[in-house]
């Protein structure tokens, strides 16, 4: 396989799922292989299912060892994990990238999974060419986000944390809020309003960018957001983190 393709694998509180990505195109160039989370997200046991689903993936693209990137629900620094979302806590401050290694035999590009969300929405998506400050927020268990400025990184911004009302603001923000307390889409998006307005007020952003698999229904939520700065669905939606750490495993 050529060595414009990498693999990429997203690992998450529920899935872990990975594929063969064309880095030109930002095209899926295998199927999308997925395993299930291990219940409670103890590293051992995600190693175990990464090693698993990195089997699968190498098989379809003929064993070819190809560059590899991974990106992971956490604080990201120096290979090491500092938090940790909708996983166990016993990853934080493990050696999370040369864990991996070890497991999966290989050299890997290790980030931060909304992080790598937002280098596909740059590199293939949304924010392509796009001057200014610009919040990528994924919509999901709880909240990601990647603040890119003039096409850079600013990396492990976790705004799903800020204090919003005395508690975290992706408790009530997140899509699982919405499916948790079986809330409307208008009454969903009035917690949207409020979160996205405090965004706007710390930073003064020139886009926002909403991804998560919720974004497949951008047209019912997003017109009832009124905000200053321009919103638009991401691109890449379920596929960003796959192409994210796939593009930058070419480093």
């Amino acid at each position: 396989m050529a060595t414009d393709h990498a693999i990429g694998i997203d690992i998450g509180g529920t899935g872990i799922k990975g594929a063969v990505v064309d880095l030109g195109t930002g095209a899926l160039v295998t199927e999308r292989f997925k395993v299930r989370t291990p219940e409670g997200g103890r590293p051992g046991d995600i190693l175990r299912a990464t090693e698993e689903l990195l089997a699968g993936i190498a098989d379809e693209a003929d064993g070819t060892k190809l560059p590899l990137g991974l990106c992971f629900p956490a604080v990201v620094k120096h290979g090491r994990t500092l938090s940790a979302a909708n996983i166990s806590d016993e990853w934080i401050g493990l050696p999370a990238e040369e864990l991996f290694e070890q497991t999966l035999g290989r050299e890997i590009h290790f980030i931060n999974d909304a992080d790598a969300a937002g280098i596909a929405e740059l590199r293939y998506g949304s924010v392509a060419g796009v001057d200014g400050v610009v919040i990528l927020t994924t919509l999901g268990t709880g909240i990601g986000s990647a603040i890119i400025n003039d096409g850079v990184l600013v990396p492990n911004t976790e705004l799903g944390h800020l204090e919003l009302d005395g508690h975290d603001a992706e408790r009530s923000a997140a899509y699982s809020a919405m499916e948790r307390e079986s809330l409307s889409w208008e009454r969903w998006t009035e917690r949207l309003q409020r979160y996205y307005s405090h965004l706007e007020s710390l930073f003064s952003p020139d886009l926002f960018v909403v991804g998560g698999g919720v974004s497949k229904h951008s047209e019912v939520f997003l017109p009832l957001l009124d905000l200053r700065t321009p919103i638009v669905p991401a691109v890449h939606r379920n596929n960003a983190g796959i192409l994210g750490a796939a593009s930058l495993a070419m480093r």
